[in-house]
């Protein structure tokens, strides 16, 4: 499948932001950690709701018609994008009123732990419904797979996690510091874990679909017979080859995995592991790359979710297997 950046940077920064914002409504009143200070609590919600914005702004980009926009909420009881789509904005009903009393009244317990509860159980909601877009989709067999409505939500909290460290670690002292960066690597880790049993189990299980079984044609041609196309459906690329055959060759899948893998976990866990005993302007410099690098390995990751995928539509114009 051609990968459509808007679509990269809708589920990467809104999947952080969403992230973020369950981290806090867990880790803040329902658990009673609420930095004293204010100014922490500002600049962690605002780093919550601008990833948000900043991903919701990119979903409209790939749209034709964004004025109609409004009509993918009508669909909420078949569609999972319409349930996306309504849990996005839903959540601001307890998140915004959280908002004001865990980060503006520094409250922590009765009500406020309610609806932090709340705001983190929708939070993780949106985040499952946006994998369950792909994962619903049995003609493409590398997202209808188990893991990848939980891969969408293990990476909104593992990459939430790491934009939680620069903005409240640096400033919340070394014990706080400590159980953030605990708290990230130990989600990144499982994220990437996840992640790689995935292509584990898509390699080690190939694709049975071929023309032959599509057409139904196999049964005729007997032990050992091929079914394939006399003639190509068209003379030239089609808007269906740009976007449903698209091929990424399998050698540069392969760095790219690689890439991701370390600039996803290794490098944000050496960062942080070197800030968490540092203050100040240093440990911000260190977890803002941390969690740069977080982000940068989520989107290479998510690039290659939709560039390796191939759709049974590709078989029409001669794909082996789909």
């Amino acid at each position: 499948m051609h990968p459509a950046p808007s679509i990269i940077f809708f589920t990467t920064l809104s999947g952080a932001g969403y992230g973020l914002l369950a981290l806090f409504g867990l880790l803040g009143p329902v658990l009673g950690l609420t930095p004293s200070d204010s100014g922490i609590r500002y600049t962690a919600l605002l780093a919550a709701f601008g990833l948000i914005g900043a991903g919701l702004a990119c979903s409209t980009l790939h749209l034709q018609h964004p004025m109609r926009a409004w009509r993918g909420f009508s669909q909420w009881r078949s569609s999972w994008l319409s349930r996306e789509a309504v849990l996005a904005l839903l959540v601001f009903v307890p998140g915004l009123p959280f908002a004001w009393g865990w980060g503006v009244a520094g409250e922590a317990g009765g009500l406020w732990a309610v609806l932090g509860l709340l705001t983190a159980l929708l939070a993780i909601a949106t985040l499952f419904c946006t994998g369950m877009i792909y994962a619903c989709l049995k003609p493409v067999r590398a997202w209808h797979h188990p893991l990848t409505a939980p891969l969408y939500v293990l990476f909104g909290l593992a990459s939430g996690a790491a934009w939680a460290f620069p903005a409240i670690a640096p400033w919340a002292g070394p014990t706080a510091a400590t159980s953030l960066a605990i708290v990230a690597i130990c989600l990144l880790a499982l994220a990437w874990a996840v992640k790689v049993m995935q292509w584990m189990h898509l390699a080690d299980a190939p694709s049975t679909t071929t023309p032959g079984t599509a057409t139904g044609l196999d049964a005729l041609t007997g032990p050992g017979g091929y079914v394939r196309e006399l003639i190509p459906p068209h003379t030239q690329e089609t808007w269906l080859l740009r976007e449903m055959a698209w091929r990424i060759g399998r050698k540069h899948a392969l760095k790219l995995r690689l890439i991701a893998v370390i600039g996803g976990l290794a490098v944000p866990a050496m960062l942080m592991a070197s800030a968490m005993t540092l203050q100040g302007t240093t440990a911000l410099i260190l977890g803002l790359a941390a969690a740069a690098a977080v982000q940068l390995g989520v989107t290479i990751e998510r690039w290659l979710f939709f560039a390796e995928a191939k759709h049974m539509v590709a078989l029409y114009y001669g794909a082996e297997t789909a």
